[in-house]
């Protein structure tokens, strides 16, 4: 398969070129016609790779592309999930070159989408494209669910999943939108934290006040909203509102080891960050607090006056959104009371507290030791000579809990990305080495499937 990839890799490129110009940014209501330029684009692509049934099946946001075939008599399928929207291009002064004018330097693909997701979903369309014209068959049966709105945390997607779970039925999920440890060194992570995302506004009187009238009689808004957020944490930095622990697993050794075996190097991160030091959870390494512990996070403070120069007034109006990031068995909802509680019990006198959920997502916990999962670390060893290793990533992927729960089915992060390309930032790019070694390693993973 390296001889097959080599020989069309600079086609291969130009066709991922013509991917990336297509500026389907799925959060811009101006973008709709290129994000359904997107769908098509990638309904055509496999259409070319010989998959069947291919259709773009219109959401009440933007389309969803299905494609399958399924003629491996006996074999596994497997269901391979993607994303074709992007994120805003902003700020455009700190690109280099035009984010939607790919440009290839210094081995990299620079254009936004190149590393999410656009570059690492067309790989494994081209795996596919190439194991079918190299046999004529396909060694495993083969489903693409390919959606528009995972920038926008995938509204139509869940519904979708649930009310078409014996069209979308695998053995296995396959996810390539994740990174790699570094440079060199692969990785398939088995661990997800859920989301909770919230805003919460102190309201007092019924208008802003000035402080030489009214300071130090009346309640101020901002003080309110201050002292209940510092409420939230014991000097520890343990979440201190009751019932939030609930359903968080205990961190065992074995767990402990697993997360400990991902290089990590806490100097060269605080001088990278400019910190004299780290913060958190007391009794946990950096690695544990962003991987396997939940949290508890202030994302901002909106109240009184915000511009130049002075404004002398007790602010009647303060706000603040939160976020959480969840593990194990925690209920997104249950936190989200359970926070609803908490500040309610604690306002300051004459503080009337609203709040609203934004986001919700639960966690996953995927085993390292599966046998799809173990498959896909034996293709990445067979490939790049590294065995990957399994971290617990910090972040969210709401769907892919979606997909576990609802199909019953182990998901297979196979990130071929790096932390160093700049996704959701100015200058994102792909690193062209693991798009190659990727469709490579996604086709040696598909044959190893098929000769289980």
């Amino acid at each position: 398969m390296k001889e097959q990839v080599e020989l069309h890799k600079d086609s291969f490129i130009e066709e991922l070129k013509d991917f990336l110009k297509i500026p389907s940014i799925s959060s811009l209501p101006d973008r709709k016609e290129d994000v359904n330029r997107g769908a098509d684009w990638v309904a055509e692509a496999l259409g070319k790779a010989g998959m069947e049934n291919v259709e773009v099946i219109q959401t009440e946001g933007h389309p969803i592309v299905y494609g399958d075939w399924l003629h491996a008599e006996n074999k596994p399928t497997v269901l391979i999930y993607g994303h074709y929207d992007v994120q805003p291009e902003d700020p455009l002064e700190l690109w280099e070159t035009p984010p939607f004018e790919p440009v290839v330097r210094d081995g990299k693909i620079y254009a936004r989408g190149a590393t999410d997701d656009k570059g690492q979903l067309f790989l494994h369309i081209k795996a596919m494209e190439l194991l079918k014209k190299e046999n004529g068959t396909l060694p495993v049966n083969v489903k693409f669910c390919i959606e528009g709105e995972e920038e926008v945390a995938s509204p139509n997607l869940s519904p979708f999943i649930r009310n078409h779970e014996e069209k979308l039925a695998a053995d296995a999920v396959v996810i390539s939108d994740t990174t790699f440890i570094e440079e060199g060194q692969p990785a398939i992570c088995t661990s997800l934290r859920g989301a909770l995302a919230m805003e919460v506004k102190v309201n007092t009187a019924n208008t802003d006040l000035h402080s030489g009238s009214y300071g130090g009689a009346v309640p101020n808004s901002i003080h309110a909203l201050v002292s209940l957020m510092d409420s939230l944490h014991d000097e520890t930095g343990k979440i201190a509102v009751e019932g939030f622990y609930e359903g968080v697993p205990e961190a065992t050794e074995e767990l402990r080891e697993e997360v400990a075996q991902v290089p990590f190097n806490s100097e060269k991160i605080k001088r990278e960050l400019g910190l004299e030091a780290f913060f958190g959870e007391e009794g946990f390494t950096f690695q544990e607090r962003v991987g396997i512990r939940p949290t508890l996070e202030i994302n901002g403070i909106t109240g009184g006056f915000q511009g130049e120069g002075l404004k002398t007034i007790v602010p009647n109006q303060a706000s603040v959104k939160i976020s959480c990031r969840l593990v194990g068995e925690q209920n997104p909802q249950a936190v989200y009371e359970a926070i609803q509680s908490h500040l309610q019990t604690r306002k300051p006198v004459g503080a009337r507290i609203e709040t609203e959920q934004l986001i919700q997502a639960d966690p996953v916990a995927i085993d390292s030791k599966d046998a799809y999962i173990q498959t896909a670390a034996d293709a990445y060893e067979e490939v790049y000579g590294v065995r990957p290793l399994f971290p617990k990533e910090g972040g969210s992927i709401p769907i892919v809990e979606v997909f576990a729960s609802v199909l019953k089915a182990p998901v297979v992060l196979m990130g071929f990305g790096l932390p160093s390309e700049n996704l959701h930032a100015p200058n994102e790019h792909f690193h062209l080495e693991n798009f190659t070694k990727g469709i490579e390693t996604a086709a040696n993973y598909y044959n190893r499937l098929g000769n289980k």
